[in-house]
């Protein structure tokens, strides 16, 4: 073979892969990174821990200063609570409601209504439930004798005038008052009228109705509803009142 020929065939040869040199792994340098970066937290939070001390060491008339700002404000807090709660209990005590305004009241605002005048005879826990499937129930509330009251309401927007409550409303009351709701003392209030049927089926039922009448006099003064009924069940327990 010729000079040349060897070097032509010597020059068609590919030349050997070089192997690549591995560096520092990827993830031990993140690794690090992170370490190091931890650190530095540390260091500036130890820093700006020692930089407070030594304040408020210079300053030290501040941590009095922050006690007793904080000691007037939730005395004032504590004091305009109080103040809210008395005016609440005066509000209530003296709640009045005349006829006419109960007349022109929405069904909703009827209840709450007869709820707020449960809360003026000392009931604190008189609550509206009224609703959708409220099974009869449109206001429940404790006595301060420890009776559980349940209220339907039946409010009318004309008064005397509208669609008078009837048995088959008696009868949803009580199907649902003590079995459902465990009522002690089931009432039905309406600002309309109340059939004859309907006395007499709540008379044999144990139910209690008020009437416009009777609504009258216990929106308008003083004396808790159960001074108005006739046969209410005794106190479930002794109490100032008993």
């Amino acid at each position: 073979m010729s000079p040349r020929a060897r070097r032509g065939r010597a020059t068609n040869r590919r030349p050997p892969a070089r192997r690549r040199t591995r560096g520092p792994g990827k993830r031990r340098q993140r690794a690090d990174d992170r370490l190091i970066a931890r650190l530095v937290a540390v260091v500036v939070a130890v820093a700006l821990v020692v930089a407070m001390v030594d304040w408020l060491l210079a300053h030290w008339w501040v941590l009095p200063a922050l006690g007793a700002i904080a000691v007037l404000t939730g005395g004032g807090l504590l004091r305009q609570k109080r103040r809210a709660a008395r005016w609440e209990a005066v509000r209530t005590q003296g709640l009045r409601y005349e006829l006419p305004r109960l007349d022109a009241l929405h069904h909703t605002r009827f209840e709450d209504a007869v709820r707020d005048l449960m809360r003026r005879d000392g009931c604190r826990d008189a609550l509206r439930v009224g609703g959708g499937g409220d099974l009869g129930a449109d206001v429940k509330a404790t006595d301060p004798y420890g009776r559980r009251w349940v209220i339907q309401c039946k409010h009318r927007r004309n008064g005397p005038a509208g669609s008078a409550v009837g048995t088959p409303d008696l009868q949803v009351l009580n199907g649902t008052a003590r079995q459902v709701h465990g009522a002690d003392i089931a009432v039905i209030v309406t600002n309309g009228r109340v059939t004859a049927p309907a006395v007499l089926f709540a008379e044999q039922q144990r139910l209690h109705v008020v009437d416009r009448q009777t609504l009258a006099v216990w929106a308008s003064g003083s004396r808790p509803l159960w001074e108005l009924l006739r046969a209410v069940p005794p106190p479930r327990r002794p109490t100032a009142l008993s």
